[in-house]
């Protein structure tokens, strides 16, 4: 997004990852007792990131969660369970671009005031995947470490290039 800001012409000086917004949200919600529903990741991992956001900010509602790996079928009973929690935060944590999609099938439906894609922040917020040496983090490399440390994320990372060369290539309506 940066790198395309700044061919353009754009203003945009710093890229912001799932995982910075999260952790931000999540500290700024402890001071202000904002609620969360926490959708995906493995169960083990969602467990387990819940608990960790537990200890580390008391202060965060967490009024919710299911795990990420449902089917179909039960998608109209997730909503009904976000909608009925009425979290301020809606964390969906399907990878990109599935989180999205899915906030903008169900976004009438989910009664939340805030829904985000943070891709694979709860398995990082869980200690499952550690998250890039800053060095990395500061290139804006993060994603060749995943890369190189998942390499079985190949095909699903395909689509940072076909996205920059489509936004490259994006020319508005006149």
């Amino acid at each position: 997004m940066v790198m395309v800001s700044r061919f353009r012409g754009g203003q945009l000086t710093e890229r912001v990852t799932g995982c910075d917004l999260l952790f931000r949200l999540l500290e700024e919600g402890d001071q202000k007792h904002w609620s969360f529903y926490m959708l995906g990741a493995e169960e083990r991992v969602s467990e387990e990131a819940v608990k960790v956001i537990a200890q580390h900010y008391p202060g965060v509602i967490v009024k919710g969660r299911h795990h990420g790996y449902f089917q179909a079928d039960e998608e109209q009973q997730i909503v009904e369970e976000i909608c009925t929690a009425q979290p301020d935060f809606l964390i969906v944590a399907l990878g990109a671009p599935h989180a999205e999609h899915w906030i903008n099938k169900y976004r009438h439906q989910l009664n939340a005031r805030v829904a985000i894609g943070v891709g694979g922040s709860l398995d990082i917020v869980a200690g499952k995947t550690k998250r890039a040496p800053a060095i990395w983090q500061k290139l804006n490399l993060e994603w060749l470490y995943r890369l190189l440390s998942q390499p079985s994320r190949w095909r699903r990372q395909l689509i940072l290039p076909r996205f920059a060369v489509r936004a490259l290539l994006f020319r508005e309506p006149k």
